[in-house]
Order: structure tokens, then C-alpha cells, then sequence
């Protein structure tokens, strides 16, 4: 294609007509990717592990003009993911893009004081449930001849880090599962990426955000000087799931103010 052949390609993040499923969706990342679907037109599974704040999350969608519907879910079981699976499809027939945000933080301190089951619960939720619901939801997507799959990693598994080991390593996996996932399914038009964020606004960053020694530190080593909105991790998320990233896949897509480039200067 020449130059003078180029032309603006309209809808580029539309999502009209697709089926979106959304894991850790109560609050948060979860419940700011759902409304960003939402309002790019897809209709929307909010999954959670209790059934009253996907509830929640649903009926405050719903005001919006959403087509959206709640199933609770622990991701570290196996049978929930199963029922997970078939009630989602079975909603509007299918799913088109699973965005595995639900993830759990584990404990605080060296790696090795973490016990074997904090191993077990950290692994499992974190990595094993977006691994579960891939594989049971990437072969209908390949069938079709396309799909995204995006998993929700963090800067935690791109650096060293002596406070959340297990949860860095966790995170770690999932970048390589994006990237395995890509190259298994990408000849049948189905896309796998990841997105890892830094320091964002979300309940699970309440206590450093109230750390005000913390937060000067951080906010230091961070080029933009500020902490991250739900709403631009979203973004991402949306371009991921849409035309716009219609060629990206294998990628970890790193939504950090710069912190992780920065030397602290």
C-alpha cells in the first residue's frame, strides 16, 4: 500500500458486539476495564468471588445503559471456573475476550517465610485460575478464527522485590503464559497479552497510599510524578480487546507513570 492509498480506519476501539468476561470485577482495575468494555459498546460478564459485589458492580453498569451480567467465582477452584466457563458462554453464546484480572497479593515479607500454603493459595488464584479459564475459553474463540485474551501481570514481576515475592513471581508466570498462549494460538486469529501496571488507584493500593514516606519515595522514582487512574489501565485494556491491537500479541504492555525506565533522578 502507498502512502496515497492510506485511510483513516474508523471504530478502531469499538466493541460492539463482542462478549467480554472479566475476572476480579467487583472494584477496582476489574470494575474500571468492565465499564471501559461496557462503554465501547460490548456487553459484559462481571465475575467476582462474592456474588454481592459483582452484583453491585452489575446493577451500577446497568444504570449506565450496559448490557452486563454477575457470576461469582473463586479462580483458585477449579469447579467454579468450570461453572464460570459454561454459564458465560451460555449467556450470549459466546465469549470474545477474557480479561483474567482477580489476583490476590499474599504475603508480606522475605520469600522465605512464606509457608507452602501461602505458595499453594498465591499460585492458584494468581496464576493457575487465568491458565484454567484460557484454556477452556481460547479453544471456542480459535473455532471462531478470533479472540483476545488479556492477563493482568504488574512491574512487581519485571523487577526484584523484598516485600511481595511470591505475588511478583505470580505475575512473572503470567507474562509468560501471555507470551506461550500467544505463539499455541495465534495461527487461529486468537491474541494473548499481558498488561502490567505500576502504582495505581485502587483499593488494593490503600495502604501505600496512605504510606506518605512510601508515596514520597515512590512518587520520586516515577517520571509523571503522580499515581496511575483505574481509567488508564483500562484504556489499555480496551485497545488490547479491539481492532486497535488487532496486531499485537505476545506483548506485556507496561502502564507505570515510567517508574520501571526511571533511576530516580
Amino acid at each position: 500500500m502507498s502512502t496515497g492509498d492510506l485511510q483513516a480506519v474508523p471504530g478502531l476501539f469499538d466493541m460492539t458486539g463482542q462478549v467480554a468476561l472479566v475476572t476480579g470485577a467487583a472494584q477496582g482495575l476489574g470494575l474500571a476495564i468492565a465499564q471501559a468494555f461496557a462503554a465501547q459498546g460490548a456487553s459484559v460478564v462481571l465475575s467476582d468471588r462474592g456474588a454481592a459485589g459483582a452484583e453491585a458492580a452489575v446493577d451500577r453498569l446497568r444504570t449506565q445503559g450496559a448490557d452486563a451480567t454477575a457470576l461469582a467465582c473463586d479462580v483458585a477452584n477449579a469447579a467454579d471456573i468450570d461453572r464460570l466457563v459454561a454459564t458465560a458462554q451460555s449467556w450470549r453464546g459466546r465469549v470474545d475476550t477474557l480479561m483474567c484480572n482477580a489476583g490476590i497479593q499474599g504475603p508480606a515479607g522475605p520469600l522465605a517465610e512464606a509457608g507452602d500454603d501461602d505458595w499453594q493459595r498465591v499460585f492458584d488464584v494468581n496464576l493457575r485460575g487465568a491458565a484454567r479459564l484460557a484454556n477452556a475459553l481460547i479453544p471456542p474463540m480459535a473455532e471462531r478464527g478470533s479472540g483476545s485474551v488479556i492477563l493482568m501481570s504488574s512491574i512487581a514481576g519485571l523487577r526484584g522485590n523484598k516485600a511481595i515475592g511470591l505475588y511478583g513471581l505470580s505475575k512473572a508466570a503470567l507474562a509468560q503464559l501471555a507470551r506461550n498462549l500467544a505463539v499455541e494460538w495465534g495461527a487461529q486469529g486468537v491474541r494473548v497479552n499481558a498488561i502490567s501496571p505500576g502504582l495505581i488507584r485502587t483499593p488494593l493500593a490503600g495502604s501505600m497510599l496512605d504510606n506518605a514516606a512510601f508515596m514520597q519515595r515512590r512518587l520520586a522514582m516515577t517520571p509523571l510524578r503522580r499515581v496511575g487512574e483505574p481509567h488508564e489501565v483500562a484504556g489499555v485494556a480496551v485497545m488490547l480487546a479491539s481492532r486497535a491491537g488487532g496486531f499485537m500479541t505476545g506483548q506485556n504492555l507496561v502502564v507505570d507513570g515510567g517508574t520501571l525506565i526511571s533511576d530516580g533522578s
